[in-house]
């Protein structure tokens, strides 16, 4: 049995010493494992996502969506944008029918206070408004109080602030509809009813048509939105320009936001940065006629109380 020892203690060695180089090589591919799935942290992204909402906001969330899909590290994952109204996308994403509910307004300015503190606000720009006429109206500038007098039906024909003997036409938005909520807060500083004859309509790019093509139309339309084919309206002798907006001159603006239920998960999340990014905000929402939030050198509240930074 002595004799048989030497040889029992050698095979347990070498028993010992296999194991712990199999203990190792184990070790070595975890560990090449783990870097590689970190690495491809992005590219291991999927889902779909579902933008509702603003209108105004959706030229650049329609854009940067094509971009964000087009990009490598997110080709899985599928990004939706549709219309419909500030209201029907806050009131889709607090349901749980939207991924993300693109809004011109705050949720607390829509939705029951409930609802509205279940929802996380992510501002990606700012979006200006500007009053917008039948260029035959021959009409360049209106006061708070001229528009006030027009948008509640006093005020009937353009000759009686200054312009064409002609018919006004109101193209309106719906109640829904964000565009119309922050017009109606900072233009006109009051909700009003259609008068009689206001045609409604929720698309900025409809809007922008019928303005175009009916004589005497009045409207009011993001500055993303604008062209040569109507023509854009001073406010109280202020033009409507970027610099105006960001030195708080120009008081029809609002801030565009992109509500989640909740935190978003991580693709949401990977499209939010994205709108975010340097990128993005200094291109596309600029080339858009969006704002920055970087350039504004004020800031507002729910509530309206502008600050300045």
């Amino acid at each position: 049995m002595f004799k048989k020892l030497p040889i029992m203690l050698l095979t347990l060695t070498m028993v010992l010493v296999l194991a712990a180089c199999g203990s190792s090589n184990s070790g070595t591919t975890t560990g090449s494992g783990s870097t590689d799935a970190g690495s491809g942290e992005s590219a291991d992204l999927s889902g779909s996502i579902l933008a509702v909402g603003s209108t105004a906001l959706q030229p650049l969330v329609d854009q940067v969506a094509q971009k964000f899909m087009a990009d490598s590290k997110y080709a899985n994952v599928a990004v939706q944008v549709q219309g419909g109204g500030s209201g029907t996308g806050l009131t889709q994403v607090s349901e749980g029918q939207a991924t993300i509910g693109n809004s011109d307004v705050f949720a607390e300015e829509k939705l029951d206070a409930d609802k509205a503190t279940g929802l996380v606000d992510h501002q990606v720009a700012v979006v200006a408004m500007a009053t917008v006429a039948n260029k035959d109206a021959n009409v360049t500038s209106l006061t708070k109080q001229q528009l006030v007098d027009i948008f509640t039906g006093k005020v009937t024909n353009w000759k009686d602030v200054g312009g064409a003997d002609q018919k006004i036409v109101i193209i309106n938005r719906p109640s829904s509809s964000g565009t119309r909520a922050t017009f109606e807060k900072y233009a006109l500083g009051q909700k009003t009813e259609d008068p009689a004859g206001s045609i409604q309509q929720d698309s900025s790019g409809t809007v922008k048509k019928l303005i175009a093509e009916t004589p005497g139309a009045i409207g009011y339309l993001a500055l993303s939105y604008l062209d040569d084919s109507v023509a854009e309206l001073s406010y109280d002798g202020v033009e409507p320009t970027v610099e105006n907006v960001e030195a708080g001159k120009y008081p029809i603006w609002a801030y565009e936001h992109m509500y989640t239920k909740g935190e978003p998960d991580a693709s949401t999340k990977a499209f939010l940065d994205y709108m975010l990014s340097d990128d993005v905000q200094q291109s596309d929402v600029t080339e858009l006629g969006y704002i920055p939030i970087s350039g504004m050198q004020v800031t507002r509240d729910a509530e309206g109380k502008v600050t300045q930074k």
